[in-house]
């Protein structure tokens, strides 16, 4: 145990209340005798006045034999820790101890104290221990430790043989109350042995559950493989379907429009008015059912995973340029303005240029169709190492509940099919964003237009 220094800086914190030589066999009884006694004055506890007195008769033992005895001074201090009192007892001993410290030879002694230190106190180095006072024991105000000092004074030391008596009483009532423990600790036992029993008993039943609940998942999961397997089927067939479909019907349609042109031109014979409104009616039905199997050519493509994306650096103030001259024709009503924002520098994303603009103009053009006034707009921003290119309308805005149902495939928002559409055109716009390794949101409120976003990483997927 290392020397420690205290200074006391001018101020009393402690009443010394009884000095004590400790020099022949004799006197270890009484300082454990004078221990018991100053802790049962100053309100400790019955437990910690045996403490005190045991941890008391084992150093002073030590001291005795080894150094040739000391100086005992009991006292309190009214400023020990977390400002409480405690009851200080110091031993200074007669010779110097060898090597210059102190060590109890049982570990036990430092256990029944709240402190056992070796320290310097004005030049005199000294073993103190100390117990802290219960918060409810009676105040020592200076009266008070003057009659506990007259007190102590004239009370007579008892007899070694007295204070052996004593010492078997403790004995005899640390015995009594080891045996109360020890019958507790058996009922103890006996309960916990009891409860193992029920714990035992429930984890049985919960891993028979558990098990059963297993097999039940598994059975799931397999139903669900089967599942899986039965829609990647039909998902494929309606793929193979949508393509051949598409494929056959391309050459008809195709040739239904190219008839309509050559009875329209003005080299072949001239039509009535009654003809002419005919043959147009024919030619914007077969430009409507052309563009319904391009687009139906275009979604089995991409769920056949047969689009792969052409990777290279895109100049994005190209794409904007070419949409902003493209679209401009589409905005036919005069209250509608298309605006195409120019990018902010370095405006560049790697990416497929074709599949890009296609998802861009299709969010626009979906946009020119549902705004009748207003504006459309495309602008672009980037943050750290993410593009977002947003189009905003402000139009007639798509209520939350429908904000994922109108990426399903022919789905249309209702009220709206009397401004024409397949329903294909955003299902197909976030395959391809999804192909380019980013994603497309939407926000968007009934009457208070929408935004679609497309996010693209910078360095593309």
């Amino acid at each position: 145990m290392s020397e420690r220094s205290e200074r006391s800086e001018g101020r009393e914190r402690s009443e010394p209340l009884l000095h004590l030589a400790l020099r022949v066999e004799q006197d270890i009884f009484l300082v454990r005798q004078r221990g018991r006694e100053v802790a049962a004055a100053i309100g400790l506890e019955h437990q910690d006045q045996v403490r005190i007195a045991t941890a008391l008769s084992e150093v002073a033992r030590e001291l005795l034999h080894g150094v040739a005895g000391a100086d005992v001074t009991f006292a309190v201090d009214r400023a020990g820790p977390a400002g409480r009192a405690e009851l200080r007892v110091d031993l200074s001993p007669v010779r110097p101890f060898p090597g210059g410290r102190y060590e109890p030879r049982s570990g036990a002694v430092a256990r029944l104290v709240d402190s056992l230190r070796v320290m310097s106190v004005e030049g005199v180095t000294v073993v103190r221990m100390s117990r802290r006072v219960p918060d409810h024991a009676e105040e020592l105000t200076p009266e008070r430790a003057d009659q506990l000092r007259a007190e102590l004074a004239e009370r007579a030391p008892g007899s070694a043989l007295d204070e052996l008596a004593a010492q078997n009483a403790q004995l005899i009532a640390a015995l009594d109350e080891v045996r109360s423990q020890r019958d507790e600790l058996a009922v103890l036992n006996a309960e916990l042995q009891e409860t193992n029993q029920g714990v035992m008993a429930l984890y049985n039943q919960l891993t028979e559950e558990l098990e059963e609940t297993n097999r039940g998942v598994v059975a799931l999961y397999a139903e669900l493989d089967e599942k899986s397997a039965q829609l990647r089927a039909a998902s494929e067939s309606k793929s193979r379907f949508l393509a051949n479909v598409s494929h056959e019907l391309r050459a008809p349609v195709t040739a239904i429009i190219g008839l309509g042109r050559l009875l329209a031109d003005s080299a072949s014979d001239p039509l009535t008015g009654e003809q002419a409104r005919q043959v147009g009616l024919i030619r914007s039905s077969a430009g409507d059912l052309l563009a319904l199997v391009n687009e139906l050519l275009d979604l089995a493509k991409a769920e056949s995973g047969r689009i792969e994306p052409d990777w290279s650096e895109v100049d994005l103030r190209a794409v904007f340029g070419q949409l902003r001259g493209t679209l401009r024709a589409l905005a036919t009503r005069p209250e509608v303005e298309l605006v195409v924002e120019e990018p902010p520098a370095p405006a560049t994303v790697r990416s497929d240029e074709v599949l890009l603009a296609q998802v861009l103009r299709n969010l626009l053009h979906n946009g020119l169709k549902f705004t009748e006034r207003g504006e459309v707009r495309l602008r672009a921003e980037r943050r750290d190492e993410v593009w977002s290119l947003a189009v905003t309308d402000t139009g007639v805005g798509i209520p939350p509940e429908l904000h994922e149902r109108i990426f399903e495939e022919f789905y249309q928002v209702p009220g709206t099919t009397r401004v024409g559409g397949t329903g294909l055109g955003l299902p197909y716009a976030r395959r391809l964003v999804a192909l380019l390794g980013g994603t497309l949101k939407l926000t968007s409120e009934a009457g208070r237009g929408s935004t679609f976003t497309v996010v693209l990483p910078v360095g593309g997927a």
